[in-house]
């Protein structure tokens, strides 16, 4: 009877403290309401459903997407392409490591690094790489750094159907190349307007990596708009503007398929970030958006090169917060990094000027688009041909301007060119200049041309002929201008000889067909 007194006396007192907890719980809620705390509730409920348990509930309700339907029509429209080439010397004249060897590597080569061997068996091929075709009778679309140098280009179908491929043609300034097969009846992509893809989106990467065929990665956009800087060792005018994703993408997927989950064809897969200098995969992956990749093709067939459309001006990326603190301290100004582009320079015979657009100018929009940074603008720009029309939006004076500038090629010009139109100098994809006479007795010459400037896509650089070699003879003929050249060339088909000295002085001959 003690006992159950006692513990009634301990229940009691349990219920008394929780009665003075309950008072105190009340009596410190209406202190608060009556405190000025506005709308800050530091507890403040969801009335119409907890927080927690709607998380889980959507979670378990997540469906992801299906891409199987997108994997399926895509792999059937995504080819291998081999390079084989018996000669690659320009290679080891360069001295110098590929850029996409970093990006990509090589699948039969475990040290992507190292230098190439100058001959390569002929059954074997120097390089594997993707392609996609875009139309049913046999154009394929790849990038210009698998096919870089090939002397022979062979084409697997995903039913192990093999052919040998014609180049049609590429663009280094893009790393795109368009090849032809003789078939008919073939699967193919469509190309998609790559304005509208949206970062998260979800995407499938297909192709052929470390020789693996068909094989389908899937990933989101991670990124629009990004420049790796590895086309500039390429090219005159790189275009930079990749879509980039984290579907994982390896060597031999170069030159593959980037699509959406519809199966529509929105990108080129070209270069990953591999930091460790692997070659593999560590995350991001890097494509040709497809209205880029698109409008290099268009060219190709239609006038067998490229139309490029500039806007005639020097610019700054004002998103580079590095790039604007040194542009300051070489120019004195005291700009802030932000969204846009600068204008540094207006050239005299380019669109800009005869707008009205002038230096300090922060071009903010390109017909309709926002201007992030420079690669946005390029991106925009490299879709565009000589000719074409664009509104630009700038910042001056803290003022908003629009101009409407009419684009024209590297020359000044607003028209398109065919290969007929071009001079000799654009068809050796090279600039020159005479040889001082300091120049002359350091080589120990009586003629020749200096080599100041080369393209990627040009006759000379592809006969292994590089930026800084001497020009001494054309057809046995001697030459100490780009008159001398275009004299001897003008009008000219067939096997064109040079004689060359490289910048350690030894002397070459070299032929390539024009």
């Amino acid at each position: 009877m003690k006992k159950n007194k006692f513990e009634l006396k301990k229940i009691a007192s349990y219920l008394l403290v929780g009665i003075l907890s309950a008072s105190i719980s009340i009596g410190v809620s209406s202190m608060t309401k009556n405190t000025s705390l506005g709308d800050f509730e530091l507890f403040k409920q969801n009335k119409k459903s907890d927080a927690y348990f709607t998380s889980a509930t959507n979670a378990a309700n997540f469906n992801p997407p299906d891409l199987t339907v997108a994997a399926e029509k895509t792999i059937n429209a995504v080819v291998s392409v081999k390079n084989y080439s018996s000669f690659t010397q320009q290679r080891q004249q360069r001295q110098m490591i590929d850029p996409f060897d970093f990006f990509f590597g090589d699948p039969f080569d475990s040290a992507p690094q190292k230098p190439r061997q100058q001959q390569a068996p002929k059954d074997v091929p120097n390089g594997i790489g993707s392609g996609v075709i875009i139309s049913q009778d046999g154009y394929i679309v790849t990038n210009n750094h698998v096919i870089d140098g090939a002397d022979k280009i062979e084409i697997t179908l995903n039913n192990q159907k093999t052919y040998m491929a014609t180049l049609v043609g590429t663009d280094p300034n893009s790393d795109i190349a368009l090849l032809k097969i003789d078939e008919k009846g073939l699967p193919f992509l469509n190309f998609y307007n790559s304005d509208d893809v949206k970062v998260g989106e979800w995407v499938l990467a297909v192709g052929n990596p470390f020789g693996l065929t068909s094989t389908v990665t899937a990933g989101i956009i991670s990124a629009k708009g990004r420049s790796l800087d590895i086309l500039k060792s390429n090219s005159l005018s790189p275009i930079e503007s990749f879509i980039q994703t984290d579907a994982a993408v390896n060597p031999g997927n170069s030159g593959g398929a980037l699509v959406n989950t519809n199966g529509d064809l929105i990108g080129i897969n070209t270069a990953i970030s591999s930091h460790s200098g692997t070659g593999t995969y560590e995350g991001y992956s890097f494509a040709v958006p497809s209205n880029l990749a698109k409008k290099v093709v268009e060219d190709i067939k239609k006038y067998g090169l490229v139309q490029r459309g500039y806007l005639g001006i020097g610019a700054l990326d004002m998103s580079d917060d590095a790039a604007v603190k040194q542009y300051n301290t070489q120019n004195k100004t005291s700009y802030k990094s932000q969204q846009g582009v600068l204008v540094t320079e207006i050239q005299n015979d380019g669109g800009a000027k005869d707008a009205g657009m002038k230096k300090g100018d922060i071009i903010t929009q390109i017909d309709g688009v926002t201007i992030r940074n420079f690669p946005t603008l390029s991106g925009i720009i490299g879709e565009k041909r000589p000719g074409d029309v664009v509104k630009v939006i700038v910042l001056r004076d803290g003022t908003n301007k629009t101009f409407t500038v009419k684009l024209k090629d590297a020359k000044g010009g607003t028209s398109v060119k065919t290969k007929d139109d071009l001079s000799v100098a654009e068809k050796l994809g090279a600039s020159f200049q005479e040889l001082s006479d300091q120049q002359k007795v350091n080589y120990g010459l009586e003629s020749g041309v200096v080599i100041s400037s080369i393209d990627g896509n040009g006759k000379l650089r592809a006969a292994g002929i590089n930026e800084g070699y001497i020009l001494m003879e054309v057809n046995d003929k001697p030459v100490n201008s780009e008159k001398d050249i275009e004299k001897i060339l003008k009008n000219y088909k067939g096997t064109v000889s040079v004689r060359y000295v490289d910048i350690y002085g030894r002397i070459y001959r070299r032929g390539f067909k024009l």
